[in-house]
């Protein structure tokens, strides 16, 4: 029995539990139970980490101190994250802007912890990633889902940001490539919700922790935009470089708010994990980078083979994805309870899914 004087913030009213973790935990139950469970439930590559991070860390752990590093991180891996998008993308990038965190979603906490008071208002898509919008919460502001569909590959338009700001609204979030959708945002659609976002006084977060892993589309990243010196753009180690359990990324911020963002970042988190610092030095070496593009090679194949199966059985997919490794499929025509249906298809054919609901109110589920 709880206790009769449990009190309990009034922030958790709205963040809500993830569906999926029930299925997951339902999954592991079937294999306990002596099922083979096919597992596309949570979201993270099947590989494991490319053995040249792995060799990294070895080294790390018989060389060097596992101390606290700098909140900003190793001074290092800030340079040769600055040299991979020079790189890779041709953009230069200030490492002092650069700040290692531990994982992305210390990234979106620290960018919403510096940018938002009570109140203040976040727009970003639903259908979108829920924690997006639990992370919003957790320090009082209030996020605006704006529903979008397949007309618009389920992602915010400038129309978007200009049909729904408010007084009370002071930044536009933005996922591209997208979770669950799996979609993009172009280079020109990303300028012109930038533009209106500033126009209205408001600042532009993206989400580019699926960074890397396309399809059909060139790889890009919106510090490339004019105007980039202006926006927070949060990164991963997770997706691309197959690093989940590691609990590494990486944010770039405007300059202005760096001082601010470490402060906040040493007082929440003091740094981020030194072998994780160590290990992810590795993630830009030759080798490695032939690994992952092999693997998102293969996730292109799997990509092509899951929905042409899925349309074969009727089940639809409005928008095919040209990022990440979701596809978001519409089953209104056999249900209108994601979560029921994901249950029985994990109960009858031993396949996890994640059920729509999770990703806000939007449909399709």
């Amino acid at each position: 029995m709880p206790s009769a004087a449990l009190r309990l913030a009034n922030r958790l009213q709205h963040i809500a539990p993830f569906e999926v973790m029930e299925i997951q935990a339902r999954a592991r139950d079937l294999e306990r139970e002596g099922h083979d469970v096919i597992h596309m439930e949570i979201g993270e590559p099947d590989f494991p980490t490319p053995a040249p991070i792995l060799a990294a860390a070895q080294r790390a752990l018989s060389e060097r101190p596992m101390n606290y590093t700098s909140a900003r991180g190793v001074a290092s891996l800030r340079a040769a994250i600055a040299g991979f998008y020079q790189t890779k993308y041709g953009v230069h990038v200030d490492e002092q802007r650069i700040i290692v965190t531990a994982g992305s979603s210390a990234g979106l906490l620290l960018t919403f912890g510096v940018l938002l008071n009570a109140g203040d208002e976040v727009l970003l898509a639903d259908p979108g990633y829920p924690c997006n919008r639990h992370f919003i919460r957790n320090v009082d502001a209030v996020p605006v889902g704006i529903p979008v569909g397949a007309d618009t590959d389920f992602q915010l338009t400038a129309q978007h940001v200009e049909a729904h700001w408010s007084d009370k609204t002071v930044a536009t979030l933005i996922a591209s490539p997208a979770n669950p959708t799996g979609t993009t945002v172009s280079s020109a659609e990303l300028q012109r919700i930038q533009q209106a976002t500033v126009r209205r006084g408001g600042t532009l977060i993206v989400d580019e922790i699926y960074q890397g892993l396309t399809y059909d589309v060139q790889a890009s990243t919106a510090l490339a935009l004019e105007g980039a010196e202006e926006l927070f753009v949060i990164n991963s180690f997770s997706k691309y470089f197959q690093m989940t359990g590691w609990r590494i990324g990486w944010m770039v911020v405007p300059e202005a708010y760096v001082r601010h963002v470490e402060v906040l970042a040493q007082n929440l988190f003091i740094s981020p994990s030194a072998i994780a610092q160590y290990a992810a030095h590795a993630a830009f070496l030759p080798e490695t980078i032939d690994i992952v593009e092999a693997r998102r090679a293969e996730l292109h194949q799997r990509r092509d083979v899951l929905i042409a199966g899925l349309r074969k059985i009727g089940i639809g997919v409005p928008v095919v994805p040209q990022g990440a490794f979701y596809v978001y499929a519409d089953v209104s025509a056999l249900t209108n309870d994601s979560f029921a249906f994901a249950r029985r298809v994990l109960d009858e054919a031993h396949v996890a899914i994640t059920p729509g609901k999770d990703f806000g109110t939007n449909a399709p589920e």
